[in-house]
């Protein structure tokens, strides 16, 4: 759910008030209106543009949070990788894919949007790996093929990253000195047409706890047009579409924030936010200190290599919708090129080709 009213580029960002319990009483933060840069160059960090400024003093969640994050963290240490959540992984010391593909077998009373949720792949996900399979009525006894490989994003392993045209994000948690660095990987909601997530390098700026959400103008009119207005401010519970956490992001509006539609999970439906399942955004929000990078990319063609050297190629739908053109196919042969060795298979372009007119989100060996 997006806190502004308009495209962020080159309009305002809406007043927006978020109110965080804590302690005894209420600490309020608001955002004031801005004007938004109308340019902005792909890649360059967005912490030069306009912050909002609080208009009250802000308290940060500390204590509580070290507290929690440690605890947390001397959990993970602890577990080996077995034990690991679903979609948590060591980095490779060859390659850059982690996870693997797996079956599991329906109930009677699951839906796949529930089997998705449980083996942490989203809505997209699950739909593309299984089309032949009801989304509401998969049926007991069913195979479910569960997407869980992933080709990392060929970007700096640091912070957090977000790929919108796989609606996926990773966060690569600080180590130790001696520590195995590590990855864990999410599925998110993203802005729906119209409301694209904008791209580019932020960084978080504040973690809110129980947040209370204020419709923002746009919400407000389009609710009165079908005459359903909404109150001036949906308290923290069930009823919040913020959910029980969010972060800020270092652009105007925008947050990391939990959901009260957690079928929106995989799909392109927020405002603009990412959107992440309850129990994925609590998972984080203790650990993700304020200040780290938040690196928003559109990478809808990935590939990735295994541990021997194998090639693999994964594509996605672009947001823009636009086919793939020859641009984009000898980008992906000329990274093939580079790094599949003189002792590498031979590669089948022809192949490539097809996988990336299909877009159809599954790592495909090439061969």
């Amino acid at each position: 759910m997006n806190s502004r009213d308009e495209s962020p580029w080159g309009m305002a960002a809406t007043v927006c008030r978020i109110d965080l319990a804590q302690g005894n009483g209420h600490i309020h933060s608001q955002m004031a209106q801005l004007a938004m840069p109308k340019a902005y160059k792909k890649g360059e960090p967005m912490t030069t543009m306009a912050r909002y400024q609080p208009l009250q003093c802000i308290k940060q969640l500390t204590i509580t949070s070290l507290a929690l994050g440690a605890w947390l963290l001397a959990s993970t240490a602890g577990a080996n990788e077995k034990e690991s959540p679903k979609g948590h992984f060591a980095l490779p010391e060859e390659g850059n894919m982690v996870g693997e593909v797996y079956t599991v077998t329906a109930g009677s009373e699951d839906t796949l949007l529930d089997i998705a949720r449980l083996h942490n792949v989203g809505y997209e996900e699950i739909r593309m790996a299984n089309p032949d399979v009801s989304i509401w009525v998969p049926g007991e006894g069913t195979e479910v093929t569960i997407p869980g490989q992933f080709i990392l994003p060929d970007e700096p392993r640091t912070g957090i990253v977000i790929n919108v045209a796989e609606l996926r994000l990773y966060y690569y948690p600080e180590v130790s000195n001696g520590e195995t660095p590590r990855v864990e990987t999410y599925p998110i909601g993203i802005g729906r047409d119209a409301y694209n997530t904008p791209l580019g390098i932020t960084k978080t700026t504040m973690r809110l706890e129980n947040p209370a959400w204020y419709p923002p103008a746009s919400i407000r009119r389009e609710a009165a047009e079908r005459g359903d207005p909404p109150p001036a401010v949906v308290p923290p519970g069930p009823d919040n579409p913020l959910g029980q956490y969010a972060i800020l992001l270092d652009i105007p509006g925008y947050l990391i924030h939990g959901t009260n539609q957690p079928d929106g999970i995989g799909m392109r439906a927020s405002r603009g936010c990412i959107r992440m399942h309850s129990e994925d955004i609590e998972s984080v929000f203790w650990r993700v200190p304020v200040g780290t990078e938040v690196n928003i990319i559109d990478a809808p063609v990935k590939v990735g290599w295994g541990a021997a050297g194998e090639a693999y190629v994964q594509a996605f739908t672009a947001t823009d919708e636009q086919a793939f053109g020859m641009e984009t196919l000898l980008n992906v042969v000329s990274l093939i090129e580079e790094h599949k060795g003189d002792g590498a298979h031979v590669i089948n372009y022809e192949q490539v080709r097809e996988i990336l007119e299909n877009a159809n989100g599954q790592i495909v060996p090439l061969s």
